[in-house]
């Protein structure tokens, strides 16, 4: 099931469970993870995207080895909420992973990056540092921002 719905994924978790968050980019993939009762968003690891089937299998693995229940999938949409090429390339990523056998919700990640960036900024974290932990913090601005409407329907 894909779903930009809040309702429809969280009724496909009935009890809860641990979220994986994805920042889904052409050259890597942020990935963050939340605790079973949808609190807090960690950022967790970020893959260099390399063929597809071997970046599915370091997502099938890092899913079966942290028991995740459902993916929240970053989608890039235009400032004005229409779809982008980054849109239609993040709902391909989406239902070629579908298979996985998990719940996924496309959330809004507008302004996911630049928020995360200027964090980055304010905590005097250099260039480099910021460039190595953007996209799995992005992942986890996305993870935190789906968690946080899902506690208020849970």
């Amino acid at each position: 099931m894909i779903t930009t719905d809040l309702s429809e994924f969280h009724t496909a978790l009935p009890d809860g469970g641990r979220l994986a968050g994805l920042d889904v980019g052409t050259r890597t993939i942020g990935l963050a993870l939340c605790d079973a009762q949808w609190h807090f968003a960690t950022a967790a690891e970020t893959i260099r995207r390399t063929k597809f089937a071997k970046d599915k299998a370091a997502l099938s693995a890092l899913t079966a080895a942290q028991a995740v229940r459902g993916l929240v999938i970053g989608l890039p949409l235009n400032l004005d909420g229409s779809d982008s090429p980054r849109t239609q390339s993040t709902r391909a990523f989406a239902r070629n992973v579908e298979d996985l056998g998990l719940p996924i919700l496309l959330w809004d990640e507008r302004w996911s990056t630049q928020a995360v960036e200027r964090q980055m900024i304010a905590e005097d974290r250099s260039r480099s540092q910021r460039s190595r932990l953007v996209d799995k913090m992005a992942a986890a601005y996305i993870l935190q921002g789906a968690i946080d409407g899902l506690a208020m329907r849970g």
